[in-house]
C-alpha cells in the first residue's frame, strides 16, 4: 500500500474512532461504509479491506454487535471484488473478525459461510472452503467448547494432531467411556471419504496414543479400532480381497453404526476402485463378496469425488453433526 493510502486510511480511522467514543456509533458505521465504497470504486482494495477490518473491530469491540456485523460483510464483499489471494494475513483477519463477534450472535454463520465462499472462488480446489481456514475456525470454536462446529471444521482441515486432541476432549467431556473406539472411527472414515488419506492417518495415530482410556496399540483391545488400523494399511495395496475380508472379519464391530456401511461403500469405491453397490438381499456384505468374485485384480483408484454423507457422532449431549 502507498504511504498515501496509509495516511488517508489513518485520518478517516482516527475521524470515526472519535465518533465512536463519543458514542455516535450510527454515524461511525456510515461513515466506515461510505469511504470503504469510495476506496471500492477506486479499486484501492487494500485501503478498503483495512479500513473496514479497523471498523468492524472496533465496533464489535464496543458491543455494536449488528453494525460491526456488517462491516465485516463488507470485508468479504471487498476481498470477493478484489479476487484478493487466501493468505495467512486474510484468514487471520476473517477469523479475528468471526473471533469478536458473540458466538450467539445471528449474523456469525452467514458470515462465515461467506467467508468460505471466498476461498472456494479463489481456489476451486478446495470444495468446502480452504483447509487453514478450517483449522483457524476449528480451533477458535474449540476454544469456545463448541466441539460440534469444531469437529466439522477440523474435518474440512489438514490438522489431524488438533483434531485429535480436540476429539479427545470432546469423548473425555461429553461421551461415554464405551465411545472411545466410535468417535476416532467416525473421524477416520470421514476423512477418507474426504480422500484425505494422510490426516486419517495423523489423526488416528495421535488420538490412539495420546487418549487416557486407549491402551498402546496396535494391536488394540477394542476391535474396531484394530479394524481403522488395518483399513489404513489396506488403502497402501489398493487390494479388494484384502478390502473384503477385512470388512467381513470385523462385521460386527462395523455394525455398532449404521452410517459406517455408507461411508466404506463410498471408501470402496475411491481406493479399492469397486463399484457403487447395488441393492441385494445380502446387502452391504453381499455387495463386497459379490466385488470380490468378480474382481480382476484391477488396482486402478477411481478419482470419483466423494459423498458428503451423515455422521452419527454419539455424545451425551450433543445433536448429530453432518459431514457436510
Amino acid at each position: 500500500m502507498a504511504a498515501s493510502g496509509n495516511s488517508g486510511v489513518e485520518r478517516v480511522l482516527q475521524k470515526c474512532l472519535k465518533c465512536v467514543e463519543a458514542g455516535n456509533f450510527y454515524e461511525a458505521h456510515q461513515m466506515y461504509r461510505t469511504v470503504s465504497f469510495r476506496y471500492s470504486g477506486q479499486k484501492k482494495y487494500t485501503e478498503a479491506i483495512d479500513l473496514l477490518y479497523n471498523g468492524a473491530r472496533t465496533l464489535l469491540q464496543h458491543n455494536q454487535h449488528s453494525s460491526g456485523a456488517d462491516l465485516a460483510m463488507l470485508v468479504i464483499d471487498v476481498l470477493n471484488a478484489a479476487k484478493y489471494a487466501v493468505t495467512e494475513d486474510t484468514i487471520d483477519k476473517v477469523v479475528s473478525l468471526l473471533r469478536y463477534m458473540d458466538p450467539n450472535a445471528p449474523e456469525r454463520l452467514p458470515y462465515l459461510n461467506a467467508a468460505l465462499r471466498w476461498t472456494m472462488k479463489v481456489d476451486s480446489h478446495y470444495n468446502a472452503g480452504h483447509p487453514d481456514l478450517h483449522k483457524k475456525c476449528g480451533m477458535l470454536f474449540w476454544q469456545e467448547k463448541n466441539y460440534v462446529q469444531a469437529r466439522y471444521h477440523f474435518l474440512h482441515s489438514s490438522d489431524g494432531k488438533n483434531f485429535a486432541a480436540m476429539l479427545i476432549e470432546y469423548h473425555t467431556s461429553q461421551g461415554f467411556t464405551s465411545e472411545v473406539d466410535l468417535f476416532i472411527a467416525q473421524a477416520v472414515l470421514q476423512y477418507l471419504c474426504l480422500q484425505n488419506k494422510d490426516t486419517a492417518h495423523v489423526v488416528f495415530l495421535s488420538y490412539t496414543k495420546d487418549h487416557p482410556d486407549v491402551e498402546n496399540g496396535p494391536p488394540f483391545l477394542k476391535p474396531l479400532l484394530n479394524f481403522i488400523w488395518f483399513l489404513l494399511i489396506a488403502l497402501e495395496g489398493g487390494k479388494v480381497a484384502v478390502f473384503t475380508v477385512l470388512c467381513e472379519k470385523y462385521q460386527t464391530s462395523i455394525q455398532r453404526d449404521p452410517s459406517y456401511r455408507e461411508y466404506l461403500d463410498k471408501i470402496g469405491q475411491i481406493f479399492f476402485g469397486l463399484p457403487p453397490p447395488q441393492t441385494s438381499p445380502q446387502g452391504f456384505f453381499g455387495n463386497l463378496l459379490q466385488s470380490l468374485l468378480v474382481d480382476d485384480d484391477n488396482d486402478k483408484i477411481t478419482t470419483h469425488m466423494p459423498l458428503q454423507p451423515t455422521a452419527t457422532t454419539p455424545v451425551k449431549q450433543e445433536s448429530n453433526v453432518d459431514l457436510d
